[in-house]
């Protein structure tokens, strides 16, 4: 440690507040501490800023350019805000420790401070490492995509064995690996996103960036510079060039989502891009290249938007060589119980509480709500319930009353119209429906398999056959 001032009682406070825990030199000046610098390894420098000739700020300015890894302290008595913000802007400051200081605190400051230096050399160390072995790079790259494929994969994809996503995911995994656009539609916080980052990590662009833009959240007058970039001086409030989504998703891929939002302008100049290849940000002189593949999401159905003239029917047939439906949470019933529970982990760990075990009468309530939220509602309803929530175990009444009045206000037909399959054979759908309407009246009965086998009109065996022909077992 390097201690600079001018002051020599301030110089032998600190030494004797450092010295039991690391080499201290001194300096009464900044010309003593740069010949000192010019002969001992320095790792940290305190320095006073008003001394008599050169001042702390310029001082360690000078430092800075010359031990740029050397990590620099300013200690004064005066907090004027021009000289903080010089030293922070030009000296490069770690930290501004005001005099008269604690013993305690100057200790910990210059803990730090050593700390942070051995990090930086270390880091700056490995760097160097690191650019004479590209294999281990490549390697290493190699494995961390891997891991991003398994987290963001189809299988990852939370839902029930027999789910209508099962078949959009196969024909989503077939198609990623081509470079088709693909239109994802779904209502909103269905989980269309999520489908889409699948599509790409599953596809020869794993390895580029993935990059999303909400096209209903920006104004159409921007969204054009936030898309294709623009130039300084290119409209009022463009103080420097702006490098646009398309550019920065080179070599990945763009997902569009709410594209039936935009407006026919912006979707003249959107459909000249996808035909092209190339983008023009605002005020440029000519078109740069680009390499991305598009993928669009929307709530609306776009198709009968081209009908009614709000969408033009080329840009249409651009973003839509496939198709991809994803089905509302009230058409996948058997899902819900899997999403909540993988909802709720990550509720709870983001809300630092325990995991609370779902009770048969919990899930029923959820199973019987139609969800016209999707996802993103039933992860709020159980942010909610879990904050109001004490005890192991998430009750119904921790839920919210449009959630309990909604369970109570659902018709048979309607309860039944929501667990009906929107694909399968016919053998296939009855028994999802016989499967979801065996685990309902056993849910409603308590598993009491005796009164829920005289609803049924079965025997206690013929119960017992069904429930382990379907996996339907209790929750623990």
């Amino acid at each position: 440690m390097l201690v600079v001032d001018d002051e020599l009682r301030s110089q032998e406070a600190m030494r004797r507040t450092l010295d039991e825990d690391f080499r201290v030199l001194t300096a009464s000046s900044a010309e003593q501490a740069l010949a000192v610098l010019e002969r001992e390894p320095v790792a940290v420098v305190l320095c006073d800023q008003r001394m008599p000739g050169t001042t702390g700020v310029v001082f360690l300015k000078q430092v800075r350019q010359r031990w740029p890894e050397t990590v620099r302290i300013i200690v004064s008595g005066y907090t004027e805000s021009e000289d903080i913000v010089a030293g922070i802007n030009e000296a490069g400051i770690y930290q501004f420790i005001l005099k008269p200081w604690a013993p305690e605190h100057l200790m910990e400051a210059v803990r730090n401070a050593a700390e942070a230096h051995q990090l930086q050399r270390q880091t700056a160390r490995l760097d160097l490492e690191l650019r004479t072995s590209t294999p281990v790079l490549r390697q290493r790259a190699s494995q961390r995509l891997q891991q991003v494929q398994q987290v963001f994969g189809f299988e990852r994809i939370v839902r029930a064995p027999g789910s209508p996503l099962d078949g959009v995911c196969a024909v989503a995994a077939r198609v990623a690996r081509y470079g088709l656009s693909v239109l994802v539609l779904g209502e909103s916080g269905s989980g269309k996103e999520l489908l889409a980052r699948a599509i790409h990590y599953a596809s020869p662009r794993a390895g580029g960036p993935f990059v999303v833009e909400n096209c209903a959240a920006i104004p159409d007058t921007l969204l054009e510079s936030e898309l294709f970039g623009h130039k300084r001086g290119a409209f009022t409030g463009a103080y420097d060039d702006h490098v646009g989504l398309f550019q920065r998703a080179h070599g990945g891929t763009v997902l569009l989502d709410e594209i039936g939002e935009t407006s026919a302008a912006f979707q003249v100049k959107l459909l000249r891009v996808l035909q092209e290849g190339e983008v023009r940000p605002v005020g440029a002189a000519r078109p740069l290249p680009v390499d991305v593949r598009v993928l669009a999401a929307t709530h609306r159905e776009l198709e009968q938007r081209v009908h009614e003239g709000l969408f033009r029917q080329d840009l249409y047939y651009r973003l839509a060589p496939v198709t991809l439906t994803v089905p509302p949470l009230r058409e996948r019933v058997a899902d819900i119980g899997p999403i909540a529970q993988h909802l709720l982990q990550q509720v709870a760990l983001e809300l630092g509480r325990p995991v609370p075990d779902l009770p048969d009468a919990t899930l029923a309530c959820l199973l019987a709500y139609p969800w016209p939220g999707n996802i993103r509602e039933l992860r709020n309803e159980l942010a909610r319930a879990l904050a109001l929530h004490d005890g192991q175990r998430l009750l119904p009444e921790a839920f919210s009353p449009r959630v309990l009045q909604g369970q109570r206000a659902g018709s048979a037909a309607a309860q039944l119209a929501a667990l009906m399959p929107s694909s399968g054979t016919l053998v296939q759908r009855l028994e999802v429906i016989e499967a979801m309407l065996l685990r309902e009246t056993l849910l409603r009965q308590r598993w009491n398999k005796t009164r829920a086998a005289q609803e049924l009109g079965l025997s206690r065996v013929g119960l017992r056959s069904k429930i382990q022909r379907f996996g339907l077992e209790p929750s623990p």
